[in-house]
């Protein structure tokens, strides 16, 4: 996956699987900001497009907007920008007409969707840590809903697996997506370790375990 990939995972009904822990880091606009890119719509700075980002420590980034909404997930170490600073485990949705000039002070690793929120949103912090979970599926995985709101798609959520928890066959309606923050799950396309994104296209099915427990990222309503 070079730097100026043009398009990558582009067409949404079909299934896609990256590793990040096997592919390199690639240069960003900021000499000091690296990314995985998961899927790309085009070769534009200013498409859609799904990454894992790294900034190094103090990292700065230019002020910019943000057209059809930005969505982090902070995996590791602390992002910052003037709107204040947001440790791992935070989850932020930011909207159309949003803007701002992130930063690191220490380094972070994130989770970062851009322009996929068309249309009137509203501004989202989440500390997850200090967020309620409920019992999803089944008894042995836990749910806590980040994003879900009338009028949109899509449902935003983290998911905790017990160890030896499972998931019965479901279906997909509207697809979903999954990045493993934690531990290892596994269906029917694999086994996918912390690290790993997937996207299940619209009206595809499996049944996901996790013999050790793990706790995922999951997005699911918003794939044609």
């Amino acid at each position: 996956m070079s730097g100026d990939a043009a398009g990558l995972n582009e067409d949404l009904t079909q299934f896609a699987r990256i590793d990040t822990n096997a592919v390199d880091w690639q240069p960003s606009p900021s000499p000091s900001v690296f990314r995985k890119r998961l899927d790309l719509a085009g070769d534009k700075e200013a498409s859609r497009v799904t990454s894992v980002v790294r900034y190094e420590p103090d990292s700065v980034f230019h002020s910019h907007p943000h057209p059809d909404g930005e969505e982090i997930l902070v995996l590791d170490g602390v992002f910052s920008d003037e709107h204040g600073d947001y440790p791992a485990g935070t989850f932020l949705l930011n909207p159309e007409g949003f803007d701002h000039a992130p930063r690191s002070k220490e380094g972070c690793i994130l989770f970062v969707k851009l322009r996929q929120y068309p249309g009137e949103r509203r501004q989202l912090t989440v500390d997850t840590s200090k967020g309620s979970w409920r019992q999803g599926l089944v008894e042995g995985i836990d749910v806590q809903d980040l994003y879900r709101e009338d009028g949109h798609p899509e449902h935003i959520r983290l998911a905790r697996f017990a160890p030896g928890a499972a998931t019965p066959e479901h279906l997909h309606a509207g697809g979903e997506e999954i990045y493993v923050i934690e531990g290892s799950v596994e269906d029917e396309f694999g086994v996918h370790p912390a690290g790993t994104w997937v996207r299940y296209p619209d009206g595809s099915r499996h049944t996901a375990s996790s013999p050790q427990g793990a706790l995922l990222y999951v997005k699911s309503g918003h794939l044609p």
